[in-house]
């Protein structure tokens, strides 16, 4: 008689961020819908106790927490462990992550930044200094990237990119913008993919598999981040992902 099945396990993941949180309220979002059969966001600590992600979190019903010394790795874990989280994401989190938590999550842990790595990441490199100086250097393309977490900011393994525009007349603020629609979109997405273990990070260092999302053959790739910022959201992006992503 065979045995019987049992359910695939449920991620259990954790968010840190250290700003208002609009990033983890896309992550919020997509695991009340889309990816509720992927896991659940258990805890979302900030290094900031007045953080607007620690209000959005609660409002979701989600677990809260300080991270009162962000360089005490063994803190840091601890608090992860009470919350028995298996996927640690940054959602706009500013500190470094310590050593012991790297390599506690290896393969679990991810990072978006609103730059094309490796151009404009690094230490200091966040929020409208990154657009500033893309602005600065006159680059015609920026984007969003999606990657695995190691010892160095804005080093690890890169899981995905969109390609954004810096078009004629940009400020910081609306180029900033149009670079925010597509992490909104795009990163949800891939910590999904992590939290199932449809991407891992091998033995070898590289990231495996793939986004597990429809292609549309009649969606134009490129399209999303192309489009005036006015011009109403659809639901292509999707397709447009796994065309320029095929893993």
């Amino acid at each position: 008689m065979p045995a019987p099945r049992t359910a695939p396990r449920r991620a259990r993941i954790a968010v840190l961020a250290s700003g208002g949180g609009s990033n983890l309220q896309a992550l919020l979002d997509h695991f009340a819908g889309p990816a509720a059969h992927v896991g659940d966001i258990v805890w979302v600590g900030s290094d900031r106790a007045d953080a607007g992600a620690l209000s959005r979190a609660e409002k979701a019903g989600a677990a809260t927490g300080v991270v009162e010394h962000p360089a005490d790795g063994n803190g840091l874990l601890a608090q992860l462990d009470r919350a028995g989280a298996d996927t640690l994401v940054l959602a706009g989190y500013l500190k470094l992550i310590p050593a012991a938590v790297v390599h506690a999550f290896h393969g679990k842990l991810l990072n978006v930044h609103p730059a094309l790595l490796p151009a404009f990441g690094g230490s200091g490199m966040y929020g409208p200094r990154i657009h500033a100086a893309v602005l600065e250097h006159g680059v015609t393309i920026t984007g969003v990237t999606v990657h695995f977490v190691n010892e160095h900011f804005d080093r690890g393994p890169i899981i995905a990119q969109w390609p954004v525009p810096v078009l004629p007349g940009d400020s910081v603020a609306n180029l900033a913008a149009r670079v925010l629609r597509v992490e909104h979109r795009l990163f949800p997405l891939c910590v999904a993919a992590v939290a199932s273990d449809a991407i891992v990070l091998g033995e070898d260092g590289r990231v495996h598999g793939h986004l597990d999302v429809p292609i549309g053959v009649a969606v134009p790739a490129w399209r999303f981040g192309l489009v005036p910022d006015t011009e109403a959201h659809d639901d292509s992006f999707p397709g447009d992902v796994a065309r320029l992503f095929p893993r």
